[in-house]
């Protein structure tokens, strides 16, 4: 879980985001010029990215240390499975 700063963060990150995304609605409106649209997604996507980053490394440290920690065989191996779901759904690799 997000410690209290680590919430902060991604929450702001978060209404950014969505501001972007929303901007980009205006811009599709306001027909404006395709690669200033592509633009604006690719910043958007990159703020995202930047989210789902901090999750994951929080998830790592917390969440996943604690499995691997304990002495749940089942349970370490359920991290390392759902850490390679994530992984397939959020890198080209």
């Amino acid at each position: 879980m997000l410690d209290s700063d680590g919430k902060k963060n991604v929450e702001a990150r978060l209404k950014r985001a969505l501001g972007q995304v929303s901007g980009i609605q205006r811009m599709v409106d306001d027909d404006r010029y395709c690669v200033d649209v592509l633009l604006q997604i690719s910043a958007a996507r990159a703020a995202l990215a930047k989210v789902s980053k901090l999750l994951l490394e929080s998830h790592i440290h917390t969440c996943v240390a604690g499995a691997f920690d304990g002495d749940d065989q089942s349970e370490r191996e359920a991290k390392i499975a759902e850490l390679v779901r994530v992984f397939e759904k959020n890198c080209s690799c």
